[in-house]
């Protein structure tokens, strides 16, 4: 929405697929800086781990900086439970986040899984915990993350009070209703919703 932060997301998407081991040697260096020592960096501020080879960077960068602790966001369950979850870094925390086609591997009985509410209320409501004092909480919080919506006006109208595992629900029965009829729906899984202090609201989240 804001083109001078779509252009920086570009050019770091461009670097990225153009030249992944220099990306990653950019990554190791910059983590080298005494100020990351200690601290959390989170992956991901808009975007998923999109390929198996990404993924694998990231996880040969996570042990190659055991002093930081990284987060994560993700709607890449089956990539997670091929690539990460076998053989974790130990300083890697991440969370599923509901509102993507991959919705169905989520177990919510034992994962830690984030979901978008309309707001404070209805995540209290609902029985989960809310992130919204603290980022972190996401990764180090009760295990069912409650991320409150922007309050942006017509993405609320858009939202309409859902959950964004319950929009996704639907989007996914219509899809299904559809196949084969050669119709396509124009919203394929629920949208990213970004506070207006830039955050993203989810998760992916990455």
């Amino acid at each position: 929405m804001w083109p001078t932060v779509r252009a920086k997301h570009q050019a770091n998407l461009i670097f990225v697929l153009d030249d992944p081991a220099g990306w990653e040697q950019a990554m190791l260096a910059e983590l080298a800086a005494p100020k990351f020592r200690g601290r959390f960096v989170r992956v991901h501020d808009s975007g998923d781990f999109f390929s198996d080879d990404y993924t694998r960077s990231w996880l040969r960068i996570m042990r190659s900086a055991p002093d930081v602790t990284f987060y994560a966001y993700t709607k890449e369950i089956h990539r997670f439970r091929r690539l990460v979850e076998p053989d974790p870094p130990e300083n890697f925390l991440w969370v599923y986040s509901y509102g993507g086609t991959q919705d169905g591997r989520i177990d919510a009985a034992t994962d830690r899984v984030a979901d978008v509410f309309a707001d404070e209320q209805a995540i209290a409501e609902a029985g989960w915990s809310s992130q919204e004092a603290s980022d972190l909480l996401a990764v180090l919080g009760p295990r069912l993350v409650g991320v409150p919506s922007n309050r942006i006006p017509h993405f609320l109208r858009r939202l309409q009070g859902r959950r964004f595992s319950q929009w996704q629900a639907e989007v996914d029965a219509e899809r299904e209703a559809r196949r084969g009829t050669g119709r396509v729906r124009s919203i394929t899984s629920a949208p990213s919703l970004r506070r207006r202090d830039g955050r993203r609201t989810d998760t992916h989240a990455a």
